[in-house]
């Protein structure tokens, strides 16, 4: 109800009041503007720090990931260091890569690691029986791996073998490449041209122990787990972070199973998860290129799945575990598609497209969100298979769209996750829905906050609303990748067409963002607080 009185000439309206919050949004909708897509950021409530190591990288003795890929040997025309090429080893150092998986993978558990040392033509060759059938001459192995890790700046995670090898045969391994105290060990490593030991803290107990790695059942896999991790030994100042083989996509039997023993718990400091975004299922894998809106909404309503699946392992985990001493670490996880026509089925090779690069950010969001329980995460895979980075062939060598997306968000790592809560409009196909943005926030050590949002809709610009609670803005600036088609991919031999621009759809009024995210888009924000 209104009440009027003339005073004047003029009216005076006294409000009841029932009508104050709507004439009050309606002034904060002239003054700021409302939308349905809004993120709320506190910046003075982050707690948990984003490991880097969720920013890495997997490289599995597979396909051409290795041979081709990475390594070509000191006696290839393709310039190379001590045998890793030039051209892909720059190119990954410009990611930061924090931390490389190796040998795998299915392929780690029919890996016998003093095949691969000494000197390379006395090395016997091997039968990469999981990939494609090849015979490879272990030209790449132990003191290769550590020393493209040293030439990345990077971590060393190496899986042993668990399925097919011995308890001895893990542990010799260690005590090569970690110990140095005399021992039969250390002096081989020694006579092979290392004197002094690497610092090797990531070890995996197995691979995929429920399917290639033994078809084991998630309780006797617990029995080996232990007995394995019995005899993993820190040496001198290497201290070991064991990670046992977790499950696989949403078998909770198997993390209850090894986090319900407190024996189990005692012998491992993560758990592995492996989940692959398929557009489809593993019979119907669809095509890497060749794809319209149905297979584009279907890939990301599956890759949105990662989230449920963190959050209900972690759920688990912290039944047991509520400390969050166990990390959980996503070690293989990406797009799967066919391969390329014409290439082998057994080498995993597929093209990468703008659909991956929105893949690669929804999942980062996903893992850096859950930075509490998620530890580290391993994209599969670094060069020539899957998701890859990076594609060869020959001497040429190309930049995916998946690689830019990591170029991008490596400024969140090691940053303290900022606590958001986003409300947004739906993308919808059919009769299906997804919500139509995903994002985190980090602050770094300098105090600079970055924003990564993505925009799912390849139809529609959504119009953003950011506010930042606890802290006052000063600046923004940004970059953004996208591309006009879908399907667009850069092509090795041709400019790419699919990498980062400067992005300036993001204005400040009144310490609010006003955000215009293009359609089928990944950007990132950085904003300076104000002093």
């Amino acid at each position: 109800m209104l009440k009027f009185k003339i005073m004047k000439g003029h009216f005076r309206v006294m409000l009841l009041l029932p009508f104050v919050p709507f004439l009050f949004m309606q002034g904060y909708s002239q003054t700021r503007g409302i939308s349905k897509n809004k993120i709320i950021i506190n910046a003075d409530m982050g707690r948990n720090i984003i490991s880097k190591d969720i920013y890495g990288q997997f490289a599995e003795d597979l396909g051409h990931c290795i041979y081709g890929g990475i390594w070509v040997g000191p006696d290839s025309p393709i310039p190379n260091t001590r045998g890793i090429r030039n051209d892909v080893l720059q190119a990954l150092q410009a990611l930061n890569i924090p931390v490389l998986r190796w040998p795998g993978g299915c392929f780690a558990d029919t890996y016998h690691w003093k095949d691969g040392i000494g000197k390379p033509s006395k090395r016997p060759s091997i039968i990469n029986i999981n990939w494609g059938g090849v015979t490879e001459d272990n030209s790449f192995g132990t003191h290769e791996f550590m020393d493209l890790c040293t030439q990345l700046g990077c971590d060393a995670y190496i899986t042993g073998n668990l399925g097919s090898g011995t308890v001895r045969e893990m542990a010799e391994w260690i005590e090569y490449l970690t110990s140095d105290a005399k021992s039969p060990m250390t002096e081989l490593r020694k006579k092979n041209g290392r004197e002094h030991p690497w610092k090797v803290k990531f070890w995996g107990l197995g691979n995929e122990s429920w399917g290639c790695g033994g078809n084991m059942t998630p309780e006797y896999y617990a029995d080996v787990m232990r007995r394995y991790a019995t005899y993993c030994k820190n040496f001198g100042e290497n201290k070991l972070v064991k990670i046992a083989s977790g499950p696989s996509d949403e078998d909770y039997n198997w993390t209850e199973t090894l986090m319900r023993n407190p024996k189990n718990r005692w012998m491992m400091q993560g758990l592995s998860l492996h989940y692959y975004t398929l557009m489809d299922d593993w019979g119907h894998k669809g095509s890497a290129t060749d794809f319209g809106e149905k297979e584009w909404f279907k890939t990301l309503k599956a890759t949105l799945k990662m989230n449920e699946i963190i959050s209900r392992h972690s759920t688990i985990m912290d039944k047991y575990d509520p400390e969050k001493r166990i990390g959980l670490y996503v070690d293989e996880w990406g797009d799967w598609f066919n391969v390329e026509p014409g290439t082998n089925p057994g080498f995993l090779y597929q093209q990468n497209t703008l659909r991956d690069a929105v893949v690669a950010a929804i999942n980062l969001n996903i893992f850096n969100n859950h930075c509490d329980r998620v530890k580290m995460a391993n994209i599969a895979q670094m060069v020539n298979v899957l998701q890859a980075m990076i594609l060869t062939k020959g001497d040429q060598m190309v930049r995916t769209p998946s690689y830019y997306v990591y170029k991008m968000y490596k400024v969140h790592q090691n940053a303290t996750l900022l606590p958001l809560h986003i409300t947004c409009e739906n993308y919808s196909y059919g009769n299906e829905k997804v919500p139509s943005i995903s994002a985190s926030a980090s602050m770094d050590s300098t105090g600079m906050i970055h924003i990564s949002i993505v925009n799912l809709n390849p139809n529609k610009a959504v119009d953003v609303i950011c506010e930042i609670r606890g802290l006052r803005i000063s600046d923004v600036n940004g970059e953004i990748l996208t591309s006009e088609n879908i399907n667009d991919f850069n092509h090795l031999g041709q400019e790419e067409k699919v990498l980062p621009r400067k992005f300036n759809e993001a204005t400040l009024k009144e310490g609010v963002l006003h955000i215009m995210v293009p359609s089928k888009s990944v950007i990132m924000l950085q904003l300076k607080k104000r002093s």
